[in-house]
């Protein structure tokens, strides 16, 4: 009988070695890409890494300071008169007539006190004015009578100038009681407090009944009666700008309850005095005020235009750092590195400051460097910088 065939393909041993190889080859290539890729981007990451930790700064360009600045300064502002109404009397309050924002004429009546007590040490010192009186004629018709019995030699002259001391005696009193009379007269007229001069009531802190002390410490104001016809503006300019700001200048000024509005006031003095506690000088700006209106008591913001006469250049003030070996700037320099540079504050205007340093329009001066910065560290420069404005410079007293 014949042999029959075997229903498997039998594989070569060449073939399966060649296979093997082909399998270990497609292997070693993926290890191969593996480790490449892992190695690419440790190296990413490593130069990301070196990357940040280089610092990004922010620079900005100088600006010359040219025709004029801005020093921008908080004023108060007053009435051109306020005065506080006090009582003069003690009592009880009878009657107030005015209320606050009520528009009084000067010696208007604003309230009543009832002064019982007042009432009676009147009456009381007019009736010892009447028995002074009485006693003034009764001595004086006896020393005209014992005038004329010395005539007649029937008394001493011991006798007589006794009569006569007893009636300049008696004159003393008369005119004693008609001063203490017209003292308490002139109390009286405190129990109507009146207003001062033309103006409005600001305050009003009494009300009908209440008990009206004089003399106690803690003695606060019935009325307060303010003329805001004109207004004062009272602002403290620093000790270095107190050769710039004289009287006769002009400033204008905002103020919160009008934007967009400028006011227009003239510097009417100053004090010619440097405050020693501030360092500051204190001025008086004075403005009609005939609209009504500006408010007394308020806040401005005032703005004196100044003529720029040192050269120096502007920084920002955030731009300083403050080292062991004195004050300084951080500019980029060549290859991107730090380079430190020492300068000297000229006027201080606030947002930013005058310096006198060698320095040029060209720098690019770091703002707001970390306070790790050091001569010639490698800096990257932020996209947002932007240049300096040193035309609108601002000062915050």
């Amino acid at each position: 009988m014949p042999e029959q065939p075997n229903g498997r393909r039998q594989i070569s041993p060449r073939r399966l070695k060649t296979a093997g190889v082909a399998v270990a080859g497609l292997a070693v290539c993926v290890v191969a890409l593996g480790v490449v890729s892992r190695v690419h981007a440790d190296q990413k990451v490593a130069a990301w890494t070196d990357a940040q930790a280089i610092p990004l700064v922010k620079v900005v360009s100088l600006a010359d300071p040219t025709g004029s600045q801005a020093l921008v300064l908080p004023g108060d502002v007053q009435a051109f008169n306020t005065a506080p109404s006090y009582a003069r009397v003690s009592g009880y309050l009878k009657h107030w007539y005015v209320d606050i924002g009520t528009r009084v004429k000067a010696g208007q009546v604003l309230a009543d006190i009832d002064t019982p007590d007042l009432d009676q040490q009147l009456a009381q010192a007019k009736a010892d004015l009447q028995t002074a009186i009485a006693n003034q004629h009764l001595s004086d018709t006896t020393a005209h009578r014992w005038a004329g019995l010395l005539s007649q030699d029937a008394v001493s002259q011991q006798d007589a100038d006794t009569k006569n001391g007893d009636l300049a005696a008696k004159n003393a009193l008369v005119a004693s009681s008609r001063a203490n009379v017209a003292r308490l007269e002139a109390l009286e007229s405190f129990k109507r407090i009146t207003a001062p001069f033309d103006g409005v009531v600001t305050t009003r802190s009494t009300d009908i009944g209440d008990l009206i002390s004089v003399g106690g410490p803690s003695a606060t104001p019935l009325f307060t009666v303010a003329d805001e016809s004109k207004l004062r503006i009272y602002v403290r300019a620093p000790e270095n700008y107190s050769a710039a700001i004289r009287p006769g200048m002009t400033a204008t000024f905002t103020v919160p309850a009008y934007p967009g509005r400028t006011f227009t006031a003239k510097l009417a003095a100053s004090a010619d005095a440097i405050t020693p506690q501030s360092g500051t000088l204190l001025v008086q700006l004075q403005i009609d005020n005939a609209d009504r209106a500006l408010k007394p008591g308020g806040y401005a913001q005032v703005r004196f235009n100044l003529s720029a006469d040192h050269g120096g250049l502007q920084v920002p003030a955030t731009a300083l750092m403050f080292r062991d070996n004195g004050m300084s700037v951080a500019t980029v320099g060549p290859a991107s590195r730090v380079v430190m540079k020492p300068v000297t504050i000229v006027q201080d205007l606030g947002a930013t400051v005058e310096v006198a340093a060698r320095l040029t329009p060209d720098d690019r001066v770091i703002d707001s460097p970390p306070d790790s910065l050091r001569p010639g560290d490698l800096v990257r420069i932020s996209p947002s910088s932007a240049p300096a404005n040193g035309a609108g410079a601002h000062a915050a007293g």
